[in-house]
């Protein structure tokens, strides 16, 4: 008997369940691609990857479940973030999500398709939000150092949520993410000064 190898949407899973909820999670994103969050359903995703629609629904409970993970697997997949403590909080707060924002820019459609799956009220996908929103509060609390305040850090969540929200909506590029954030991040400190 094999031991658990990852962390799955709802468990731990051994080496194949694993490959299969990977899978899974791939061709949510292919599927995505090509048909943006409304054509995506978990058994259009399952016949992309080769499983039975009751195979997908063992691992995620909702399409929103699937969007969700596939979404925090990126996330998860970034490069480790290195900050240059000789830059300003500034320019530590824009380089902290410019991995993040560079991502979301670069998948349009997941991106978007993200935005309307983290706000489920779906158990699994909270469960996802949390990790997504703790890995933003790690970059953001990294990139503040010494001039970390909690209602600094507050507001700055915040203003990525937002941000993020918007960029979803349309309103905002992706792309513009880091340098919006970094301004309120500019106010914020200038302000504590």
């Amino acid at each position: 008997m094999s031991s658990p190898t990852t962390e799955a949407p709802r468990r731990l899973l051994r080496e194949r369940q694993a490959q299969v909820v990977q899978g899974l999670t791939d061709a949510a994103i292919e599927q995505i691609r090509a048909g943006g969050y409304s054509g995506l359903t978990v058994r259009n995703v399952a016949a992309r990857a080769g499983v039975a629609p009751a195979t997908a629904y063992t691992y995620f409970a909702s399409k929103d479940h699937l969007i969700a993970e596939a979404f925090w697997r990126r996330i998860r997949a970034l490069p480790p973030l290195r900050i240059d403590s000789r830059r300003t909080p500034v320019n530590r707060v824009k380089a902290a999500l410019a991995d993040l924002t560079a991502f979301l820019a670069d998948e349009p459609e997941l991106a978007a398709a993200s935005t309307t799956a983290m706000l489920a009220s779906d158990p699994d996908v909270k469960h996802i939000r949390d990790r997504v929103g703790a890995e933003v509060r790690r970059r953001l609390e990294l990139a503040l150092g010494d001039d970390d305040g909690a209602a600094i850090l507050m507001a700055l969540e915040l203003t990525v949520g937002g941000a993020m929200i918007r960029a979803g909506m349309g309103h905002l590029d992706y792309a513009e993410l880091p340098e919006r954030v970094a301004e309120v991040a500019g106010l914020l400190l200038e302000r504590r000064r």
